[in-house]
């Protein structure tokens, strides 16, 4: 989904544009290989790996440290233990890392310098200025086949009546966990099914038979998840009605999620750890 992590973005992180494009030069020194590709992304290999590249679909775990022109650092999941995993090819993540991880194999280290138009654009970000060219250093920790795709119907909401937050979030309890808590600080895996109010449906991760996986309370998901979630313990099922404010406001996002709309979330918390 598209969640508010610098990097991730199906329908709750945005990816700012389309791009990537085969490699259209290649420069090699004692130590590197540098290749400039035809978006702009420029790929300096500092460590080859196994020498079998991801395919669309294939899921890839990262790690990274992400830094602007000047070396200022504003993310970095080295420090945290925790890789990013998405599936490349499908714009989960930012253009420049879509085109620069999928000339990566397993155990390769590598810098992405990514031009501003292959990552956030005009937009701003925690710790990234608007029009900033990124940088990464990254390395490919794992590549795994493309997963199966869960069948999943809307859960029906008829008759029930849902517990309304302070913040007017809105959570149908379908069925409740018995496992542990979701809480801050905790990473929880969660599989779900967003939806606009008329029904129509914008992005799940039960298709890519891929849920996300991401740390509570660190401002990586939209307000209204980092509050639904955290009233969760592990097994549960709910929907989650999100008010735009606590969504994407008047912005929308994606050209998928109009603004101001409200969001309706079938969310199932597969894990806490």
């Amino acid at each position: 989904m598209k969640i508010y992590s610098l990097l991730i973005a199906s329908a709750l992180v945005l990816s700012a544009c389309n791009g990537g494009g085969s490699s259209d030069e290649s420069t090699a020194t004692e130590e590197t290989t540098v290749k400039t590709l035809d978006s702009g992304v420029q790929v300096e290999i500092l460590e080859e790996g196994d020498g079998v590249l991801p395919q669309q679909g294939q899921k890839v775990s990262v790690h990274y440290k992400g830094m602007l022109l000047d070396s200022t650092e504003f993310d970095n999941s080295f420090k945290r233990g925790e890789p990013i995993t998405f599936t490349i090819g499908v714009g989960q993540v930012i253009p420049g890392w879509d085109a620069g991880i999928a000339q990566l194999s397993k155990g390769a280290k590598a810098r992405l310098t990514i031009p501003a138009d292959q990552a956030y654009g005009a937009m701003e970000r925690p710790g990234i200025p608007a029009n900033s060219t990124l940088v990464f250093e990254v390395e490919v920790v794992d590549i795994k086949e493309a997963p199966t795709p869960v069948a999943h119907e809307p859960f029906n909401t008829e008759g029930m009546e849902p517990m309304v937050t302070p913040s007017g979030l809105e959570i149908y309890m379908i069925e409740e966990g018995t496992g542990a808590q979701a809480a801050a600080g905790k990473t929880v895996e969660v599989h779900y099914y967003g939806m606009l109010e008329d029904g129509t449906k914008f992005d799940a991760s039960y298709e890519r038979g891929e849920p996300i996986s991401f740390m509570l309370g660190q401002g990586r998901v939209i307000p209204g998840w980092e509050e639904g979630i955290a009233m969760l313990s592990e097994g549960a099922k709910a929907q989650l009605v999100i008010p735009s404010d606590l969504a994407y406001g008047d912005r929308g996002a994606g050209g998928v999620i109009p603004p101001g709309a409200t969001l309706v979330f079938d969310v199932e918390l597969l894990s806490v750890k």
